[in-house]
């Protein structure tokens, strides 16, 4: 009979590869990444530690979400938190967006766990929280999203 610590182990390292395989298929099949004009981008954001590179555009329509795309350079993880983000805010309203935002951000840099109904993907990135280093990579285009977010509702009546 197995003991019940390798049985755990073994479940981690099931549960660590399927979170590795999340991102890399994020990472090679982007989602909702395209070149964008000058005039249509709100945000652009750089992480000068490892050269990720971030642009970011949003369109919203009566208070929700209905267009994220971005394009950009970097490391695995930060083109694969990029397109994560522009799948889960499509649909969401500002105010859902904005809290999703919080709570991935306070996630990432270990100030609260993810809830359980939390979108699998994002919980794929909880690993990276063992590189304090690449939370910056993880968080970089999220933090990006913020700002178009609020220049967007300052662009509101």
């Amino acid at each position: 009979m197995p003991c019940a610590g390798r049985v755990s182990f073994s479940a981690m390292d099931d549960l660590e590869q399927l979170y590795q395989d999340i991102i890399l298929d994020h990472y090679k099949h982007p989602r909702n990444r395209t070149a964008l004009h000058d005039e249509e981008v709100m945000a652009d954001e750089e992480n000068p530690v490892c050269g990720d590179q971030i642009r970011l555009s949003a369109r919203i329509d009566e208070d929700r979400v209905v267009e994220v795309r971005y394009d950009g350079k970097g490391c695995a993880i930060s083109q694969a938190s990029a397109s994560m983000l522009t799948e889960v805010l499509k649909g969401k309203t500002v105010s859902e967006a904005a809290a999703l935002i919080q709570h991935f951000i306070a996630a990432m840099r270990g100030e609260r766990e993810f809830d359980p109904d939390f979108p699998e993907d994002l919980q794929a990135l909880s690993g990276v929280r063992k590189f304090p280093l690449r939370v910056k990579c993880a968080t970089m285009s999220w933090h990006g999203m913020e700002k178009v977010l609020q220049e967007l509702g300052a662009g509101r009546s």
